[in-house]
């Protein structure tokens, strides 16, 4: 027979826990940021009021975005060059796999457009009209690019420019049909014909200017006025027509 106490066990007395409190000054823990200090709330509420490495970490999201956005700004050294690197370029940094890849290349996309005027409701009434248009197509881009704006009788923008070539362009590359084939299809009274030279130097080559005179030549006979052909040169741009090359 057993006494009441017979089987009890003493237990240790349990000891309030008592969080270590951080030196006056530190930083927060990596990774933990009040709701309002963070890049996706700051791009939601305050955008004009980020950095640009802010912007690209509420782009890049995940627990702890800031050191991968600035693994970026780095890396890339400019949004320009970030927009022309390759989607594998990008996914070589630490922590950005393509679906983070995919975001950023798509943001800056929507910026380029952003900056562009609506096609649908702009008219073509000089080359700087065109210009406006074009540079922040094509005055970033690595490779040459080819490019139609088909008109209506108006001078209006039917649709979206249209790429037709990309690459090295000279004479031998080029079909002049080709060419003229975006105004045929979209009923066009006109066009514009424009590309870019990626050294940013817009100067005409004879090889420019011998293709122009191709295009004017075979618009003639389908009775598709070249209105002009412009040459972009990263912020900056050359009129053939205003120079009177290619269109005698």
């Amino acid at each position: 027979m057993t006494t009441e106490n017979a089987y009890q066990i003493p237990f240790p007395e349990l000891s309030e826990e008592v969080p270590i409190k951080e030196k006056e000054g530190s930083p927060p823990p990596r990774g933990f940021l009040p709701l309002r200090d963070t890049p996706a709330y700051r791009a939601a509420y305050r955008p004009d009021a980020c950095s640009t490495a802010e912007l690209l970490a509420a782009i890049l999201r995940g627990p702890d975005p800031l050191p991968s956005a600035y693994r970026v700004m780095d890396t890339f050294r400019g949004l320009r060059a970030l927009s022309q690197a390759a989607p594998t370029e990008i996914t070589s940094l630490p922590g950005i796999g393509p679906a983070k890849a995919a975001s950023l290349k798509a943001a800056l996309e929507l910026a380029r457009r952003l900056s562009a005027p609506e096609a649908e409701t702009i008219a073509i009434s000089n080359p700087e009209d065109a210009a406006n248009l074009l540079i922040p197509r094509l005055g970033h881009l690595e490779q040459e690019h080819l490019v139609v704006l088909p008109l209506n009788t108006r001078n209006r923008l039917i649709g979206e420019p249209v790429e037709v070539y990309h690459g090295s362009l000279n004479t031998s590359a080029i079909r002049v049909g080709e060419v003229l084939r975006p105004a045929l299809q979209a009923n066009a009274a006109a066009i514009i014909v424009a590309h870019n030279h990626p050294s940013s130097d817009p100067t005409p080559s004879p090889e420019d200017v011998a293709v122009t005179r191709a295009i004017v030549e075979a618009g003639r006979i389908l009775d598709i006025d070249v209105l002009d052909h412009l040459i972009i040169g990263g912020n900056r741009f050359i009129s053939l027509k205003a120079k009177g090359l290619g269109f005698n």
